[in-house]
């Protein structure tokens, strides 16, 4: 599912604010910090119509596989070809063994790389030759595996085969084992120098705890661990069809589709096997300053993030809008300050994910070392003023208007529709809530925003991590509190 496996989502809200005490002691306010210079010209220029957008989406249909696999298919013959995607609950990294973090991605990665019929390169030299594509991926944190693919109409029968035999037969050679961990390596260790990398890794760590959504990648001792046998059995115990969805879009009909997929998928047996609830991570009681030392570098990372929501909270949308002024692109507020008026960055921005389990809400910026203090500052209060000052109505106007534009956009792809069919079976969403989205984000108010800033940006709840030299970092956090030190391995610093 895109928006769980890619993560994806985009709309951390962020009120974040300087915790008022970390660690029992008291933390600096950042002072308000209204900047003079100019920044972003908007013309207003568009044509833009006052309206509500009404929308009535070309409706799934749906049925079940005799193996239990839920289909979910979205016509449309204006191009001969399919695209699909299948999702195995269960299968994903938050299922790994605590031992052994990656497993489900290693297993993923690797069921690609032949089957009991097929090496590598001969999937790869059929799958070229049909000009389609079958890849397998499963996020460290996320529930699910997935399994997406695409081809031409003429040619589905041969690709879903393919993705049949991936899905259902992996070998799981040990040369292959041998040369994936070779190249996987040296990956891990390329990881370990970004910042980027380090600063999403600590905010983890301080948002979840020991929780699995704590995990942003494998480990190097995972990975030296990783035996052929434990792939087997990863993958017999959780590629099952109990609980998966294979949802479908372009050029074909639902008895089209059901037909296809019971023929590829028929031999898919079911396990019977009840898939464990996921548990909802701690909640935060206290905020967190952290500082990962990485010496005589030019750029500091700088992440301040917290839990966010359920995908079904009624909060969502308000969420979602908060998060568009703040951080939401070229148009949101910390872009617009941090790098058009002060030029500290070439970015900042903010964004969150929302499952069936409170996600994670990040607002981040990389910046020059010179200018750690006062880019920290006014991103802190950035987030500030979102807790205690209402959006004004244009600007309110102006990003509900986006948001609905955008939305309205990406219906002109068959794909983008199935990826909301696909939220609204996972979330047991209402029949009609795409249909009624642009009614609900045109609803929102500046009280709503304003709410929500207070609830999920509230100073106790924020995480504050940064990456850099140590000159030039510390001083800064520790005018905030009591601030954690780590190095470049995760390891802390007394």
């Amino acid at each position: 599912m895109r928006r769980l496996l890619t993560c994806a989502a985009g709309i951390l809200s962020v009120a974040l604010a300087v915790p008022s005490r970390v660690d029992g002691q008291p933390a600096m306010q950042p002072p308000a910090n209204p900047s003079k210079a100019p920044g972003t010209i908007l013309k207003n220029k568009a044509p833009v119509a006052k309206e509500i957008l009404k929308v009535s989406l070309p409706k799934s249909q749906e049925a079940d596989l005799s193996n239990g696999v839920h289909l979910i298919v979205i016509e449309d013959h204006r191009a001969p070809q399919v695209f699909f995607q299948m999702l195995v609950d269960g299968a994903g990294g938050y299922y790994d063994p605590p031992s052994t973090p990656g497993l489900a991605s290693f297993t993923a990665a690797l069921m690609r790389e032949g089957t009991t019929t097929k090496t590598s390169e001969e999937i790869s030299e059929q799958l070229d030759r049909l000009a389609a594509a079958v890849s397998v991926g499963a996020g460290v944190a996320s529930p699910f595996a997935t399994v997406n693919g695409n081809g031409l109409t003429i040619n589905l029968d041969t690709v879903l085969a393919l993705m049949a035999d991936v899905l259902m037969n992996p070998s799981f050679t040990q040369a292959e084992v041998d040369r994936y961990k070779t190249r996987s390596r040296a990956n891990f260790i390329n990881q370990r120098t970004q910042p980027g990398f380090l600063a999403q890794e600590r905010l983890a760590k301080a948002t979840f705890g020991d929780h699995p959504l704590s995990r942003v990648a494998p480990t190097p001792a995972a990975l030296d661990a990783l035996t052929r046998d434990a792939l087997v059995e990863f993958h017999k115990a959780h590629y099952v069809p109990d609980h998966a969805v294979l949802a479908v879009a372009g050029d074909i009909s639902l008895a089209q589709a059901k037909a296809r997929a019971e023929a590829a998928f028929g031999g898919w047996k079911k396990s019977g096997a009840p898939i464990e609830a996921q548990a909802a991570p701690p909640a935060l009681s206290q905020p967190s300053i952290s500082f990962v030392a990485r010496p005589n570098s030019v750029q500091t990372s700088l992440r301040v993030g917290t839990q966010s929501l359920q995908r079904t909270d009624p909060d969502y949308d308000a969420l979602s809008v908060a998060n568009r002024v703040l951080g939401g692109g070229p148009t949101g507020r910390l872009f617009e300050h941090l790098r058009e008026q002060k030029g500290y960055t070439y970015g900042a921005g903010s964004g969150f994910n929302a499952t069936r389990i409170r996600g994670l809400w990040t607002a981040s910026t990389d910046v020059r070392s010179e200018v750690t203090d006062p880019a920290l500052t006014d991103l802190l209060d950035e987030i500030r003023q979102m807790r205690e000052v209402p959006v004004s109505e244009k600007e309110l106007a102006d990003t509900k208007r986006a948001l609905i534009a955008g939305f309205a956009l990406s219906l002109e792809s068959p794909n983008e529709i199935l990826q909301n069919y696909i939220d609204r079976y996972l979330y047991h969403l209402p029949a009609d809530y795409w249909d009624t989205y642009p009614a609900r984000i045109d609803a929102i108010t500046a009280a709503d925003i304003q709410r929500v800033a207070q609830k999920y940006w509230a100073p106790e709840r924020l995480q504050i991590v940064a990456v850099g030299d140590a000159s030039k970092v510390e001083p800064a956090l520790s005018k905030l509190g009591t601030v954690k030190k780590f190095d470049a391995d995760g390891k802390e610093i007394k």
